[in-house]
């Protein structure tokens, strides 16, 4: 097979192209990335998991929170407190009750008898309680979790931004290096100069932007693990696309959100029961020793107090509690509503974005990745026009764009779902020197 001499000219015109922009790209991106040690592996969302849940205050507040709670049970459990009950009688009178001549001191003990089953209707609301905190803090690490993944995932995306943006602007520098090439041998208007000249600015531009960008992601994630973020992200987790078949319904049953319900509505239920049993009076019995001025002696006195319930019989505090209780019930029949249709959708969002991602970071970019390296020859050959070239970057840098908020879009929706699916159970023997944010997807 013969190859004539303006065949294998194009090719080699063609092929110096190529490696100019390829090596223009190379040193621009070698140029702008920070140096890192090879041995120095990236900062992991495992890591920022770790250290966040090291310094949260908000798993601080919640394990006050159970903390309190405890504490409030072993009020609810303590007995009523004996009284000291001193009496004096027959004194500052007239005639022979003048000063303290006839005065009888009465001094013994009142104790208070609780009836009704005060105490345990006490301890049961406080138990509910305490149930309550322990999920308040599982929903304060799962929070926690997914604030920390969300913010790792914009930091990721705005670095990758940051990337394309700077190999757009070699691009767009290069392509002005031709331009005034191929101008300056009389081959193209210097319009096309001048053209090539202003997307050179607004790539610098968005550089600038992208920058700018980058450095406030980096420094919201510094705030959630309370350290500086040295060195590179994963972005190998970032290009990562778990599989995600047809979506199966997953219920309510046994989720945070659920379960935090489910605790409301047993604290209203015990709250019943004790505006209940705070309806029966208790009875104070007391004993005492009184003496008696005139002949000098000593009597026992013993005694019974009775509340008698005529202006406060208890009805009010009963009715208001089961209407709490009603709301309680209402509003968990409400929680599993929301959660099974957030979860629907949140499935239908993950599933949407990887199929998004893949397509995007695929063969979309594959497609346009392979048409602005023949605008490049062809427009460096002089076989194609500017505006063939600018077309055919202008979608590259989209696609590249698309495919970044693709995969962005993906992690966000798996955060999210692993927010909303986390199980109960997860976080039921965390205590609060080991709690850690659950990475996303450990529920799944």
């Amino acid at each position: 097979m013969s190859v004539s001499p303006r065949a294998l000219s194009c090719v080699l015109n063609a092929a110096l192209a190529v490696s100019l922009i390829g090596a223009s790209v190379a040193k621009a991106q070698t140029a702008t990335s920070p140096p890192q040690a090879a041995t120095e592996p990236p900062f992991s969302l495992e890591r920022a998991l770790a250290l966040g849940g090291a310094v949260s205050p908000s798993l601080e507040a919640g394990a006050a929170g159970v903390q309190a709670a405890t504490a409030g049970r072993a009020v609810a459990s303590l007995r009523p407190n004996p009284e000291v009950v001193v009496e004096t009688e027959n004194v500052a009178g007239s005639g022979e009750y003048r000063g303290f001549r006839s005065a009888e001191t009465t001094a013994g003990l009142a104790l208070p008898i609780e009836l009704g089953g005060k105490r345990s209707a006490r301890v049961a609301v406080a138990d509910a309680q305490i149930d309550r905190a322990r999920i308040g803090s599982a929903i304060a690490i799962a929070d926690l979790t997914l604030a920390i993944t969300q913010s790792y995932n914009d930091a990721v995306a705005a670095e990758r931004r940051l990337t394309v943006a700077r190999d757009q602007a070699q691009i767009a520098a290069e392509a002005l290096r031709v331009a005034r090439t191929r101008v300056a041998a009389g081959a193209a208007s210097p319009i096309e100069q001048q053209r090539a000249d202003v997307l050179r600015i607004n790539a610098e531009t968005a550089v600038e932007r992208a920058t700018r960008n980058a450095e406030v992601a980096r420094g919201n994630l510094e705030r959630l693990v309370g350290r500086p973020v040295s060195g590179a992200l994963d972005s190998a987790w970032f290009d990562r696309i778990g599989g995600y078949g047809p979506t199966q319904p997953i219920e309510a049953e046994g989720t945070l959100a659920l379960a935090a319900a489910t605790a409301d509505a047993r604290t209203a239920s015990a709250q019943v029961q004790l505006a209940r049993a705070q309806r029966i009076p208790d009875v104070t019995v007391s004993a005492s020793a009184r003496r008696l001025a005139a002949t000098n002696d000593v009597a026992a006195v013993f005694g019974v107090s009775i509340p008698f319930p005529v202006f406060n019989n208890g009805n009010a505090a009963v009715a208001q509690a089961q209407a709490q209780q009603a709301q309680a019930d209402a509003l968990r029949r409400l929680a599993i509503l929301e959660a099974e249709r957030s979860i629907a959708s949140a499935q239908a969002e993950l599933a949407n974005a990887a199929t998004t991602a893949r397509t995007a970071g695929g063969p979309a970019l594959a497609a346009a990745t392979e048409a602005a390296r023949i605008a490049r020859i062809g427009y460096a050959g002089g076989k194609f026009g500017q505006l063939d070239l600018l077309e055919a970057e202008r979608t590259l840098a989209q696609t590249r764009a698309d495919a970044t908020d693709a995969l962005a879009a993906y992690h966000d929706a798996e955060a999210r779902l692993a927010r909303l699916t986390a199980p109960a159970t997860l976080f039921a023997e965390l205590t609060p020197t080991s709690a850690r944010p659950a990475t996303p997807g450990d529920s799944r």
